[in-house]
Order: structure tokens, then C-alpha cells, then sequence
């Protein structure tokens, strides 16, 4: 008689070779990975149709698909973990908290209620006080542990939106949004997409928002604020996503504390200038807000993904995201899904309290610092070369064009294409430009002059061809 698939299952636990052939794999591209193109190879791309095949009758070797996923998928990855990659706002992974994962993952704890998973409980509220601290919030501040901003900003606008509703006697819970007071939205003209489409998922839509002009660096123009009042949802930016500036928090969060608004700070990478003494000023006033969000996985180089949502309400909070259900087991130690969209996910608060336990305060504000130190020096050193820098680089991002628009998209193409680094376009003031994100705490002095080089042969190639 054939055998059981559950026996067969059972028979792989045990198989400690294969777990070996795993970590074999992984310490096999950790030790390559600095030597692989940072983008792969059309040879390597075009091999994985190999995984284009019909769902097998029988089951598969795990040590056969772990070595074919080894043989074909880590050609073909983009090379991040390394120290040349500058296309999106992509952190590395501190070693502690690679290390971590691995553990967690073998865990495989759901982190929806202490009853599930006590140490993620446990390690849930340790980071929560953690951050707080660390990050100079009013104490008392929640935090819910989620997949990324993108989420993190819809659980706190969704808590803003019913606190500022709930204070009008209307409770979006049970009434739902129709026939509810109306609310306003007001936001910066440079407000990510992220937060457009949590405005979407909110019922709150885009066609009505109230844009604030910027400045030329993406900056909110505090004189150019409309009259604020106790139905507005104001959404702040720590950390334009092109150019890295920060709204003028100090100028605005007073105004909107005093009318009773809701602010939202959309920090994504940017919140972590709060660890920094040197870099705080870039922060000032943003302790004022009532919501914040932010990825771990960016400039704190935790591993993906590791995305949170800060509330100085946690009551608000938690209305916003609780759920009720018979089997559903609460106690009076932290339940996690109290404070996200999500019941059932992943112990992320694993390797964001190892990340966290690794650097130390110390630690993580020389992060955050060296990160601005290198984009400075790239940008510096881009300058140099005779390419066009666009912003004020304040911290870790930096825009880049040659002497022309027709120069730049080409320049790019062949710079992705080198394999020597990889950076992505963005428009910027009606032009196409290179961004550059300096995210890796692998990323050295080295590999910036090593990637200008590219820079360099990347344009002259363009400029004649």
C-alpha cells in the first residue's frame, strides 16, 4: 500500500539532512551574493519558466525541490541583501535578525493572542515599549505589528476616522459610513500612494481631499493649510519618498492639536530620524500626532516584512480593529490582533526584537546617521561627475539626472542593465529622473565610488551610442 501522505509528512520532519541542505542553500547565497549582478541575468530570468509547469499528480523529494528552488530561484533574485542595490526604499538584514527568523520560522507561531503564542506576546509588548522610547512617542502608545506601511496607515487612518466620528455620536462600527457626518482630509500634494488607497479602502475617496501645495523638496507649505477643525483627518509626511524631506511639523501639529484634528504621519522609512539625536530636528513636533506608521524593514534593516502602526489613542486603536467571536480567547496579557486588520500572521515582533536588541539605542541611531553619511557621499561624489543632483539631500534619498531628459531614461537603462547596481526612475517637477535610496547597512564607502563608476560608463555609453 502506498504510504499515507500524513505519514510521509511525518517521516520529513524528522529528516534533519534536509533542514541542513536548506541552511547549505542559504549560507550558499549569503556567501555569493556580493558577487552576484544586483539585478539578474536575462539567462537567469528566462530559466525560471522551468516553474511554469502543471500541478504534479504524486507528491515531490523535498530535497529535489529544495535544490531545484536553490538551482533556479536564487540566480534570480535581485540581489538587495548586498550592498549595491538603490531602487526602492529596501532595507538589509541585521545578521541577529536573519538569525532570528530562521528560529521564528521554525517556531511558526500565530501571533493573533497570547493563548496562541505567549513569547509573541510577550516579545509584541517588549518592542512596543521599546519603540516608544526609542522613538520619543507620548507614552502609552500602541503599536499593532503588520505587514507594511501600506497596512500600518489604513489601521491608523481607519482609527482616526472612527475617533473623530465616535466624537460626533456616531459609531462607524455598527452605523456603518452612510448618513455619517462628513469628514475633511487634508494631506500634502506629495502624500504617497500608499495612503491614497487606504483613503479608498476607508470609504473616503480621493475626489474630495483637500491637497496642500509643497515646496520644491515635496515639503507641506504650512501657510498654505486650510483652517483645520474636529473633522479633519490631516496626514503628515515623515520622509518623501523622492526626495527623503519632512512636512514642517513644528509649524503645523500645534494648529491641529488645537482645533481637534486627526493627524496621521506617513513615516515609512522617515520615523527613524527620531532615533537620532543629530537627525531629530528633522522630526520636531512629530511627537504631537495621534497616529504614526512605519516599516522596520527599511531604514532599520530588519528582514521583510516588518511593517507597524503607532497610536497615541490605544482605545481608538483598538475599536478600530477588534473583533469578537465564541472561540475567540482573550486575556489580560496582550493580544495582538487587538491592534491590526489581521487575526491569524506571523510573529514579526521576533526579528523586530532581535533587530532592536542587536543595535541599542547607540546602535540604532549610527544606523540611520551612516545611511544619510553615504547618500551625502554618493550624491556628492555624483555631483562630481557632472551629473545634475535635484534635491536637498537631508537624508537618505537622493535624485540624479544628466544634462538632459533623452540622456537620463537611457543612462538608467544601462545602468539596471550593468548588473553593477540597480536604482529605479521616478518623475519628478514634470521630469524623468534616477532615485537613488541608500538603504543598506551592507552598502560601504566602496561600493558608492564602485557604483558612480557605473554611473559614469552607464552615460557616456548613452551619450555615444
Amino acid at each position: 500500500m502506498a504510504e499515507n501522505i500524513c505519514d510521509s509528512l511525518r517521516r520529513h520532519a524528522g529528516d534533519w539532512a534536509l533542514y541542513e541542505q536548506a541552511k547549505d542553500c542559504a549560507l550558499d547565497y549569503m556567501r555569493t551574493v556580493q558577487d552576484r549582478p544586483v539585478f539578474p541575468a536575462p539567462a537567469a530570468i528566462a530559466a525560471l519558466a522551468a516553474f511554469r509547469e502543471p500541478l504534479p499528480d504524486a507528491p515531490a523529494d523535498p530535497r529535489d525541490l529544495l535544490a531545484t528552488l536553490h538551482r533556479l530561484g536564487s540566480p534570480a533574485t535581485v540581489a538587495q541583501t548586498g550592498g549595491r542595490y538603490f531602487g526602492f526604499v529596501n532595507g538589509g538584514i541585521i545578521p541577529a535578525a536573519l538569525a532570528a527568523k530562521w528560529l521564528g520560522d521554525a517556531w511558526d507561531q500565530n501571533a493573533g493572542l497570547y493563548v496562541i503564542s505567549p513569547v509573541a506576546s510577550v516579545l509584541e509588548e517588549v518592542c512596543e515599549n521599546w519603540l516608544v522610547d526609542l522613538l520619543g512617542l507620548p507614552a502609552g502608545t500602541a503599536a499593532g505589528f503588520v505587514s507594511g506601511t501600506s497596512n500600518a496607515s489604513l489601521c491608523g487612518l481607519a482609527a482616526g476616522r472612527d475617533f473623530l466620528l465616535n466624537r460626533k455620536g456616531w459609531d462607524v462600527g455598527s452605523r456603518g459610513l452612510f448618513g455619517a457626518p462628513e469628514l475633511r482630509v487634508v494631506l500634502g500634494a506629495g502624500a504617497h500612494s500608499t495612503v491614497y488607497k487606504a483613503l479608498s479602502i476607508l470609504g473616503l475617496g480621493k475626489d474630495r481631499l483637500i491637497k496642500v501645495p509643497v515646496d520644491n523638496q515635496g515639503r507641506m507649505l504650512a501657510d498654505k493649510l486650510p483652517p483645520l477643525d474636529d473633522n479633519t483627518l490631516l496626514i503628515l509626511q515623515a520622509g518623501n519618498v523622492s526626495t527623503g524631506s519632512f512636512d514642517p511639523f513644528a509649524a503645523i501639529l500645534p494648529r491641529a492639536r488645537a482645533a481637534g484634528a486627526w493627524v496621521h504621519v506617513d513615516g515609512a522609512f522617515g520615523l527613524w530620524a527620531a532615533a537620532s539625536p543629530a537627525l531629530r530636528p528633522l522630526t520636531a513636533g512629530l511627537e504631537l500626532a495621534d497616529s504614526w506608521s512605519v516599516d522596520a524593514h527599511k531604514t532599520l534593516n530588519a528582514p521583510y516584512d516588518n511593517g507597524i502602526v503607532l497610536c497615541r489613542h490605544r482605545d481608538a486603536l483598538v475599536r478600530a480593529m477588534s473583533m469578537t467571536g465564541a472561540y475567540i480567547v482573550y486575556s489580560e496579557n496582550r493580544d495582538g490582533m487587538n491592534f491590526t486588520a489581521d487575526m491569524s500572521r506571523r510573529a514579526r515582533a521576533v526579528e523586530l526584537w532581535a533587530s532592536l536588541k542587536a543595535l541599542g539605542r547607540s546602535g540604532a541611531a549610527g544606523l540611520v546617521e551612516d545611511l544619510c553619511r553615504k547618500a551625502r557621499l554618493f550624491a556628492a561624489a555624483l555631483q562630481n561627475a557632472d551629473f545634475r543632483i535635484l534635491n536637498d539631500v537631508c537624508f537618505n534619498q537622493v535624485l540624479v539626472a544628466c544634462r538632459d531628459e533623452a540622456l537620463t531614461k537611457k543612462t538608467l537603462e544601462n545602468l539596471q542593465q550593468s548588473g553593477e547596481c540597480w536604482c529605479g526612475p521616478t518623475q519628478w517637477q514634470g521630469e524623468t529622473v534616477i532615485r537613488i535610496s541608500v538603504c543598506s547597512y551592507r552598502t560601504t564607502d566602496e561600493d558608492i565610488e564602485r557604483s558612480v563608476r557605473a554611473f559614469v560608463k552607464a552615460r557616456d555609453d548613452s551619450a555615444h551610442a
